[in-house]
């Protein structure tokens, strides 16, 4: 790379990281939302509680641009839904990106324009079980179309019709296992303050695996304490757990 070039990009990467002083650096735009999570049970056991047991669950969704490019300009774009335990403080924080779709594409980050599309865990998750599969989460068709742009997002919620399937991807199979229901938009100060860690917070038998969400740990805990957010609570077991081969 030309030294022009590469000034060019060192200066742009100093620039997002003081940036990131007080704001994340990856997906720094984003609104958040109270909302349900609505489970019918995933017929076969998993082996994962959440999935297994039919019930509904309190949910912070918050929906965000990786890079926060322009509104309307394609981007890596994310819904991560923290999942409120029975027990006070106990949370199940799961991260999606926008993927292709299919078996092999399910697997690579894809930029979108619009946030009426399909979104994956990436890496897969391993039950109690052992058995292992990916999550994904797109637009239910019979809702409101969350549209381009963060304010469409907001407007669709705001009309109560918002929501997201949620969706058991296996091989070459997919099973709708419930809806994520999107609620009132939360203000900005309690967007900023939300700090998200799917390797940490997490129940025993439904978590991340593999080399790639293991060496996010570290990444999670760092950025976080960097930009003056109250970090995951230390949860040692998860991150070896998440470490493991997938």
């Amino acid at each position: 790379m030309p030294a022009l070039a590469t000034a060019t990009v060192t200066a742009a990467l100093v620039v997002r990281v003081l940036r990131s002083r007080h704001r994340r650096f990856l997906h720094p735009d984003g609104r958040s939302f109270t909302g349900d999570l609505e489970i019918w049970g995933a017929g076969e056991q998993t082996g994962a509680e959440l999935l297994d047991r039919p019930g509904r669950h309190p949910v912070t969704v918050r929906i965000s641009k990786g890079a926060g490019t322009a509104a309307g300009r394609a981007d890596v774009l994310g819904v991560a839904v923290r999942v409120h335990g029975p027990v006070a403080g106990r949370r199940h924080d799961l991260l999606f990106s926008t993927c292709g779709r299919g078996r092999l594409l399910r697997h690579v980050p894809v930029p979108r324009r619009g946030f009426d599309t399909t979104y994956g865990s990436i890496q897969p998750y391993r039950t109690g079980s052992g058995r292992t599969f990916q999550l994904v989460v797109r637009p239910d068709p019979e809702g409101t179309a969350l549209g381009r742009t963060l304010g469409s997002v907001v407007s669709a919620a705001a009309r109560d019709d918002a929501r997201l399937m949620l969706v058991l991807a296996e091989k070459d199979a997919e099973r709708t296992v419930g809806k994520v229901r999107f609620g009132a938009a939360l203000s900005p100060t309690t967007d900023a303050a939300l700090a998200f860690d799917p390797i940490r917070n997490v129940p025993a038998d439904l978590y991340p695996t593999g080399l790639i969400h293991g060496t996010r740990a570290l990444a999670y805990r760092l950025s976080q304490r960097w930009r003056g957010a109250a970090p995951a609570t230390a949860n040692p077991a998860a991150v070896a757990r998440t470490a493991l081969p997938g």
